[in-house]
């Protein structure tokens, strides 16, 4: 039975903690000396903040090498999440590459989201509706730390390149536990803010609709999710009222340690004339 930690302003259920949640159910089905190395997931409908979530797990197949197990995530009686993750025993091989970690300013130098948004309330020139959005998303206690690097100005209405570079960490300590908890607050933390990578070209069309539809994770090298860690998001597609987004989570010293894969509904408010054609 999964609670609820956080919920977005959107009164529906974080995506992120659905994924964490389905991915422990799904490590306390395996043995002790298998990791999970990939998941992926279906968003199925809108999660319910007011009641519990219910996740059931089936062994769907135990090999020498690799596991499978099938989560569902189910409130009022009908699944809301449907989740297949895949576990390894430790193997080496001599077959290794990864691509190289983009160079940014260490987190040390960047402020926290909530200090950029301090930052913003400051502007004497604030609308006034800009700045209740940004009290509402001060006065909400996200589990999760965040530096973007590069931010935009407050009042930036500029297309965008659909690719964004954040430092991203775990609120508090959670210290030398087993991999498989990391791995749990990764799937977490690597749906915050993920899918919005896809508007940023696109701010001449405000949002009227955006939710997640699948999500996947390839999980490469441990890591900690209490330690600064660099996302890379990049949205090579939309279309269709669809956007993709891949991410990269990297550990500070250079090694790649989840690669993210996601999809989104992006519906938008159209003008009378664009609405016509």
């Amino acid at each position: 039975m999964g609670r609820h930690y956080w919920v977005p302003i959107t009164r529906r259920l974080f995506g992120g903690q659905i994924v964490g949640q389905a991915l422990v159910a799904a490590a306390k089905a395996v043995s002790e000396d298998v990791h999970v190395h990939s998941l992926h997931c279906y968003f199925v409908r809108a999660g319910d903040p007011t009641v519990p979530v219910l996740y059931q797990v089936e062994r769907t197949r135990t090999g020498k090498s690799f596991s499978v197990r099938s989560v569902k995530a189910i409130q009022h009686g009908k699944p809301i999440f449907i989740c297949q993750a895949s576990f390894q025993q430790s193997q080496e091989s001599p077959v290794q590459h990864q691509f190289a970690m983009p160079a940014v300013p260490p987190p040390e130098e960047l402020l926290t989201q909530e200090e950029l948004i301090q930052k913003y309330l400051q502007d004497p020139n604030l609308v006034e509706k800009y700045r209740l959005g940004l009290n509402k998303i001060l006065a909400q206690e996200v589990p999760v730390e965040i530096k973007p690097v590069n931010p935009p100005e407050i009042f930036c209405q500029q297309p965008r390149e659909p690719k964004q570079l954040f430092w991203v960490r775990a609120r508090g300590y959670i210290g030398e536990c087993d991999m498989k908890l990391h791995c749990c607050v990764a799937a977490y933390i690597s749906d915050y803010a993920f899918l919005g990578t896809a508007l940023l070209p696109h701010h001449q069309h405000p949002v009227k609709f955006m939710v997640s539809l699948d999500h996947s994770m390839w999980f490469h090298a441990p890591f900690r999710a209490d330690h600064w860690m660099l996302y890379e998001c990049e949205s090579p597609w939309a279309g269709g009222c669809r956007g993709l987004v891949h991410g990269r989570l990297w550990r500070r010293d250079g090694v790649l340690a989840v690669t993210c894969a996601q999809e989104g509904v992006i519906r938008v408010k159209q003008s009378p004339a664009e609405s016509k054609l």
